[in-house]
């Protein structure tokens, strides 16, 4: 248990920025879930649209801290080759 004051403030922002993050990291899963569903459902302009909305999301959970920069590289480029895929 937090004893020390600092230690006191210190598990007070912890828990708020817990509280932050996994409100971003949710949002961040809701516009991948949406890109999913639309290459799911065979509509490429659907899923173009979705992929350009999730950019600036993921985006942010890397400047956020909330994903390494590389996970995001990995799932932007993956995602972006399925849907480039479908409308070939």
């Amino acid at each position: 248990m937090a004893n020390s004051p600092q230690s006191k403030k210190r598990a007070r922002q912890n828990e708020r920025r817990n509280d932050i993050n996994k409100a971003r990291r949710s949002r961040i899963r809701t516009y991948l879930r949406k890109v999913e569903e639309a290459i799911a459902s065979g509509n490429s302009d659907a899923a173009a649209a979705a992929l350009r909305a999730a950019q600036p999301e993921l985006a942010r959970g890397i400047t956020k801290g909330v994903l390494h920069k590389n996970t995001v590289a990995r799932k932007m480029s993956r995602l972006s080759s399925r849907v480039k895929a479908l409308q070939a």
